[in-house]
């Protein structure tokens, strides 16, 4: 049984008893840390009280219409199955979901989807803004079997999931766990995470803001983000794991996959820092308008982009380690991963009052390779410019090895010229170390008036902010992710101290997403796994 619902206290209380283990029946759902290369076990359960292994344990549950709904316990698992929650029945309660003990996992076997989807549009629902809220315990661990199957965030409902390092948070294929298998782990085993905001996305018309109906279409499967707080907060996502993610949702469009992390008009109240993402088949993360930051991500051998800026981002990002490879199917085969370190759209749909993304970005490594992605047959590229993008970066670096069929700094003739010409989107104390800068060398860039002029060097240069090197210069440790002090690489230029430029950066003396200096931090340990688990394949 997946899905138990008690009618009566009494009847739960004494089987409670009975088993041995007292409590609230209003008993939270239990969680437990997964890394991706880490097979875990089950202890806590969903609908009843499992009593096996080294003790007792109850699976999460909520109330609806005056009933508890539960999951159920199996093994040291937690099963919870359509009837417990899905796209089309979400969860409509406060929720949470605890570390189970014995590597148990919670197994969802749908959409775990929390408040009610609304569009607005139609006038026949509202948005309740203090929604349900999802927590889940740091060290719990959330597994999913369908390529469909989701986190889904609703508008005005909240994510509470806080990992520390020692207990992150994990996101990942039930093929990940060794009790659950049914063949090794691969990108598209399951969807991804999806927060939807009430801020501000060029995805809606201004006349729609005002009416407060506001309600644009995610990518992959059909919900509705977007409003007019940017400041709007959905919650907490903080020491997570997200693996194997990038499904494509029955009937999709081919191409149209969900991303690992997409982030619908979120408002920068809401926390995202210390994410792992690994061998999503679609983007990373993509921001569709809004203005949360980010601090401390890292992206490895994600099939498309590794980051996608889009739709009027006004956030902030800083600590970012991107890097292109390969993956193995489940078949063992191994694929190539990596489209664009950087997609960056400013505008997608015009007409708006909205502006252009513009967000600030700071201390970034992209290593990509000379490789076209699995599905798209695209180019491994470190910068595309797209959509009259106005985003900068600092304290940047850049790396191709060889160039055969790549290059590093990709742009849309008409869509991104004038914006290079004016240096309105450009870099500042970087690095580029590629074997081959842009598709044809440092070709020149005409602008719309067909006068002015700009070739991809004099605008990556910047007049003298940023630094072109040879492929194969030495920038970084022989840990392959930690920036060398200058005095011990080929680079001259001085960073910018992040600090300078907004309160939300912190102070830096150093360019890439790490320095050598630093061998102890969250940060360091963090990526450290990260990098090691990519490189483990």
């Amino acid at each position: 049984m997946k899905l138990k619902q008690l009618f009566s206290l009494t009847a739960i209380a004494a089987s409670l008893t009975l088993a041995g283990c007292g409590g609230d029946i209003n008993i939270t759902p239990t969680s437990v840390d997964n890394s991706v290369d880490n097979s875990t076990n089950n202890s806590n359960n969903s609908s009843n009280t499992n009593t096996g292994g080294s003790g007792s344990f109850e699976c999460a549950s909520y109330e609806a219409d005056g009933v508890t709904v539960e999951g159920e316990a199996e093994g040291n698992n937690c099963v919870y199955d359509g009837d417990f929650v899905s796209a089309a029945s979400p969860i409509m309660a406060d929720i949470t979901l605890e570390k189970l003990a014995n590597d148990g996992v919670h197994y969802f076997q749908s959409s775990l989807v929390i408040g009610q989807d609304c569009d607005l549009t139609q006038g026949t629902c509202t948005v309740d803004v203090d929604g349900p809220t999802l927590t889940i315990e740091a060290g719990t661990t959330l597994v999913f079997d369908n390529a469909s199957s989701r986190v889904q965030i609703n508008r005005g409902a909240n994510i509470e999931a806080a990992g520390t390092y020692a207990n992150p948070i994990t996101f990942t294929s039930a093929n990940a766990i060794s009790s659950l298998s049914v063949q090794d782990p691969e990108p598209q085993d399951w969807g991804g995470i999806m927060i939807n905001g009430l801020g501000i996305t060029d995805q809606c018309t201004d006349a729609e803001r005002t009416a407060n109906t506001c309600s644009a279409n995610t990518e992959g499967a059909v919900t509705y983000y977007g409003g007019n707080d940017n400041n709007d907060d959905s919650g907490t996502l903080k020491f997570a794991k997200i693996h194997y993610a990038g499904g494509l949702p029955a009937g999709a469009e081919e191409g149209n996959d969900l991303n690992s992390l997409t982030l619908g008009a979120v408002g920068s109240s809401t926390t995202i820092e210390y994410i792992d993402i690994y061998a999503g088949y679609d983007d990373g993360i993509e921001l569709f308008g809004g203005a949360v930051n980010l601090k401390y991500i890292a992206i490895t051998d994600t099939q498309d982009d590794s980051m996608d800026i889009d739709a009027g981002w006004q956030g902030n990002a800083q600590f970012v380690y991107i890097k292109h490879g390969t993956v193995k199917n489940a078949a063992g085969e191994t694929i190539n991963m990596g489209n664009g370190g950087f997609e960056s759209d400013g505008i997608k749909v015009k007409g708006t009052s909205v502006d252009p993304s513009s967000p600030n970005i700071a201390n970034v490594t992209v290593v990509t390779t000379d490789e076209e992605s699995a599905r798209d047959g695209a180019a491994s590229i470190a910068i595309k410019l797209d959509d009259f993008i106005q985003a900068s970066w600092y304290n940047t670096i850049l790396i191709k090895d060889a160039a055969t069929q790549t290059y590093c700094i990709d742009y849309k003739p008409e869509e991104a010229v004038d914006e290079m010409i004016a240096q309105q989107v450009s870099l500042e104390s970087s690095v580029a170390a590629c074997a081959q800068l842009a598709a044809t060398g440092s070709e020149t860039v005409t602008g719309t008036d067909g006068t002015s002029t700009i070739t991809v060097e004099e605008w990556f240069k910047n007049g003298d902010k940023n630094e072109l090197l040879n492929a194969g210069a030495t920038i970084l440790a022989d840990n392959g992710f930690a920036t060398l002090p200058n005095a011990d690489s080929d680079v001259t230029v001085t960073a910018t101290d992040m600090s300078t430029v907004d309160t939300f950066f912190e102070t830096t003396d150093f360019i890439g997403a790490i320095s050598t200096t630093d061998t102890s931090s969250d940060w360091y340990n963090w990526l450290n796994d990260a990098y090691t688990n990519a490189n483990d394949e």
